[in-house]
């Protein structure tokens, strides 16, 4: 008996995507643009791969990272090569992007050249900001806070609907539970998607160790894939990633980034298990009481 995931959850249409049908959306790419040519590769391999394990693909990048721990961190190309970029590789590639937004005067900028408007985790109590971001009439991917329960989510969705946008997918993406660490509780994912949302993981933030390193932040990528088999087993709308083809490297978020390299397999284990609770076992959901 197919199970399916849509049931009672308000479809996101992303350009030629949907986020809550019965397809798994994958939203990935590296923490921040680097340069042009590295970040159209990383697109390109990740919509082969996606294409092979039938998930749907979002390109993911920040073209300003606004929130860095240091101030001579690197922030990215800024918003105008940085757009340029982004709907360049959207075009050529024929794939749908999301980025994050940080202040209002960006929302029309934004609107004009990416499919998905990204709310920070920081930010998603912001009000001009969503507000902002709902009148663009694009679709809003909008992270959890690492200091909010999931079920308070709910005020932050009504804030974009009140001003006329339901196109909304909500983010697990951590909670900050003492110094330095994030820790995931499953919990939230049938929380928000009974709010009537889909939902998307973030598996690399969610390892994040902010400020772990003094002057950046730190990570720990080992735990990536034991979140997402834990995540998809529960049932998620979405999979969020950054990658990098060396994230050592890397000029922002490297010690919680994936490799590149390994995201066949991970996107392997990913199809294998979505596929169970997709035709077995359907999505976890507060409806079972356990009587």
């Amino acid at each position: 008996m197919k199970k399916g995931s849509s049931q009672g959850i308000t479809e996101v249409r992303v350009r030629n995507i949907t986020v809550g049908g019965d397809r798994l959306t994958v939203a990935a790419g590296p923490c921040v643009l680097e340069n042009y040519e590295d970040a159209f590769a990383i697109a390109k391999e990740m919509k082969k791969l996606c294409a092979e394990f039938d998930f749907g693909y979002i390109f993911k990048a920040s073209f300003d990272k606004a929130n860095r721990t240091s101030i001579t961190s690197f922030r990215g190309p800024g918003i105008e090569e940085g757009l340029l970029w982004l709907k360049e590789i959207g075009s050529k590639l024929d794939i749908p992007v999301v980025t994050d937004m940080h202040e209002p005067w960006q929302a029309e900028k934004l609107a004009g050249a990416v499919d998905l408007l990204q709310i920070p985790a920081f930010l998603c109590r912001q009000t001009d900001l969503l507000v902002a971001a709902s009148k663009t009439g694009k679709p809003l991917n909008i992270k959890k806070a690492q200091f909010m329960a999931p079920e308070d989510m709910r005020s932050v969705a009504n804030k974009c609907r009140e001003v006329g946008n339901e196109q909304i997918i909500l983010c697990e993406r951590g909670t900050a539970f003492g110094y330095h660490e994030l820790s995931v509780d499953f919990r939230s994912i049938p929380v928000m998607r009974g709010l009537g949302y889909p939902v998307m993981f973030d598996a690399t933030h969610s390892v994040q160790k902010p400020g772990g390193q003094g002057d950046s932040s730190g990570g720990d990528r080992a735990y990536v894939l034991p979140l997402i088999r834990a995540a998809v087993a529960i049932g998620i709308d979405a999979l969020f990633m950054e990658v990098h083809p060396d994230p050592d490297v890397a000029k922002c978020d490297g010690p919680n980034m994936v490799p590149l390299r390994s995201m066949s397999e991970i996107l392997r284990q990913t199809a294998e298990i979505d596929k169970i609770v997709k035709e077995k076992i359907g999505f976890a959901s507060l409806d079972w009481t356990g009587e």
